[in-house]
């Protein structure tokens, strides 16, 4: 006996996400060195954070919505956290193309490169600090880092 499919619940509010204004805020942020921005629209809130994090809460028109973001997370007193040693454009990769360095799960030696940061028309390589694996990677290719800021986390 077939089941019939699960029909929406209509009773949930349907969050629309405006992948323009993401993009638009993702940019802001790279044109400005900031690491974080939020702004509220119509009851909806949108915070885009620089290190990969992304929260898009719905609230009503004057009510306050719980904002729970991974941006939120210290990943700087993380004991595995590889943070910027320079201020700097961060690469994945040797070049345009490239296989990356590092991937999530790839297991690396002490000393190995992990990526490379663009500082002052320098390419400075980022050693691993330690051998372990690649558990999270917080930057995208191409995109400012910050002095200290949590690059990666090896476990």
């Amino acid at each position: 006996m077939a089941s019939e499919p699960k029909k929406p619940d209509s009773t949930k509010p349907r969050i629309e996400v405006d992948h323009d204004l993401i993009r638009e805020l993702s940019d802001l942020l790279a044109e400005t060195g900031l690491t974080e921005i939020e702004i509220e629209r119509d009851g909806m809130r949108v915070r885009v954070g620089r290190q990969g994090n992304l929260s898009v809460v719905a609230a009503a028109p004057g009510a306050s919505a719980p904002v729970a973001s991974p941006a939120a997370v210290d990943f700087g007193k993380h004991p595995g956290v590889v943070t910027s040693p320079m201020v700097g454009t961060a690469y994945v990769a040797a070049e345009p193309g490239a296989k990356p360095f590092v991937d999530v799960g790839s297991k690396v030696k002490a000393g190995e490169t992990l990526l490379v940061i663009e500082a002052m028309k320098t390419m400075n390589q980022i050693p691993a600090p330690r051998a372990g694996t690649v558990t999270q990677i917080f930057i995208e290719d191409g995109r400012p880092v910050e002095f200290g800021e949590p690059l990666m986390i090896i476990d």
